[in-house]
């Protein structure tokens, strides 16, 4: 019910409001596993993307937001899954493997997964060097890729605010990447690697961000 009702009455609701602009929605295909990777501009992105896309799209949510108690958390519970969130606890190399799992179910049940291979929001507005999650999920998998850059989502919710605002929003969709040419080797560090950045290259180019060759670590984690 819930899930219908942010499908069907929400997401309408939000395009007429906020109005985005969306290039390249063909390139999103309907039926089939895909990973839609995108670049990560603000903590609405994962709510923008289902939005926007002619398919359910299902996205790593952190497993604390689904555990509260009494009819708000439950609400609030609900309301996650029918954005489309998958609860998965964080922080250590056991969550991490969790999480692809969890991603590996949803492709190889058929589904559409989304990820930010950045592994964080950019806070400096540059386009980081990409986890290879993305591509071991493709290549266990055989799903497609599709490359995804959003702007405009970092002005929706600024720091301190509670409620989005008013702002131009931008989806681009790329063309998929198959990347069945490296069948047999998903178990590859470099063909993981090679595949995420060829992955990340696609992203850049659409997204038209300053690609640095680097993780991206929060103020809290630099050394």
């Amino acid at each position: 019910m819930v899930q219908w009702f942010v499908r069907f009455v929400l997401a309408p609701l939000a395009r007429m409001i906020y109005r985005p602009v969306v290039h390249g929605i063909q390139n999103v295909p309907a039926t089939g596993p895909v990973v839609i990777a995108a670049n990560h501009r603000a903590a609405l992105d994962t709510a923008v993307i289902p939005f926007v896309t002619p398919r359910p799209v299902k996205f790593l949510g952190k497993a604390e937001y689904f555990e509260g108690k009494g009819f708000k958390g439950r609400f609030v519970a609900a309301f996650l899954t029918g954005l489309g969130y998958i609860p998965v606890e964080r922080g250590n190399a056991q969550a991490g493997l969790a999480a692809l799992e969890a991603g590996r179910k949803v492709l190889t049940d058929g589904g559409a997964f989304g990820i930010y291979p950045e592994g964080t929001r950019s806070l400096d507005g540059r386009l980081h060097r990409g986890h290879t999650g993305v591509a071991a999920l493709a290549l266990a998998t055989g799903a497609l890729v599709v490359p995804a850059a959003l702007s405009g989502t970092e002005k929706l919710q600024p720091n301190g605010k509670r409620i989005p605002r008013p702002a131009r929003i931008t989806i681009t969709f790329g063309r998929p990447i198959d990347f069945s040419r490296y069948e047999g080797l998903d178990a590859s560090p470099a063909i993981r690697r090679a595949a995420t950045d060829e992955v990340m290259y696609a992203i850049a180019e659409l997204s038209g961000q300053e690609y640095v060759d680097k993780y991206h670590k929060r103020p809290n984690e630099a050394a």
